[in-house]
């Protein structure tokens, strides 16, 4: 018997966690912009609050560089505790693709709609959930500019340090190169989703903003009611 797959109708709230070792690490509460089984398109933006670890929210506020590599050495240990986190300033296009090892962000001032940056985010392939996706940040990125004229990759230090720690095997590093060839492909390409003309979006006015469900931290989440 097959089970039938979870889609998400637009304006419906999707959470992207991260989730290691059975426990939950990051919750994220997008709205559905476009769901057709494959690809899914989310949105974020400004005053919406998510969970996140909190040395990573710590190492946000001031900058800490020695707090930020302490969040994984706790993700190694399976030590870590949630705090909330409200985004700020850009707001998020973000596009994830079955069985791929990375999704596709836009960034633009929330403001003034100017674009600022293509993210390409590495990280396991989605698993859909009754709330939402699960996966798990591979620490490594790439920052293309708003025009594909340049790009470099972000957090290299980050990854060589999950690296030592085991959070990334030997296997999983020959997938990440791979994906990251096939990314940086895309862009050099203009192929999709990088051949198109920048996705200027803004909120519907009459949608709420997404909030987490209660049990969004749960490993084992239920559908929320209806």
């Amino acid at each position: 018997m097959t089970t039938a797959i979870t889609r998400f109708t637009p304006g419906s709230t999707a959470v992207r966690r991260d989730v290691h070792q059975g426990r939950v690490w990051s919750a994220q509460p997008y709205r559905t912009v476009a769901d057709d089984g494959a690809v899914i398109e989310l949105a974020y933006w400004p005053g919406l609050t998510s969970l996140a670890p909190a040395t990573w929210s710590a190492a946000m506020r001031t900058g800490d560089a020695a707090v930020r590599k302490s969040g994984l050495e706790d993700l190694a240990a399976g030590q870590w505790q949630l705090a909330p986190w409200q985004w700020q300033g850009t707001t998020l296009l973000s596009q994830f693709e079955e069985g791929e090892y990375f999704s596709v962000h836009t960034f633009q001032d929330a403001a003034t709609g100017e674009p600022q940056r293509w993210y390409v985010n590495f990280e396991l392939p989605y698993v859909r959930t009754p709330i939402g996706l699960d996966t798990l940040d591979l620490f490594v990125d790439l920052v293309v500019e708003p025009d594909l004229s340049a790009h470099r990759w972000k957090d290299l230090d980050e990854y060589d340090q999950a690296r030592r720690l085991g959070l990334i095997s030997d296997p999983l590093h020959a997938v990440v190169d791979e994906a990251r060839e096939r990314a940086l492909a895309l862009v050099q390409e203009r192929a999709l989703p990088f051949s198109e003309d920048w996705p200027a979006w803004t909120p519907d006015p009459g949608w709420p903003s997404p909030e987490l469900p209660p049990n969004a931290d749960e490993f084992e989440v239920r559908a929320p009611a209806r």
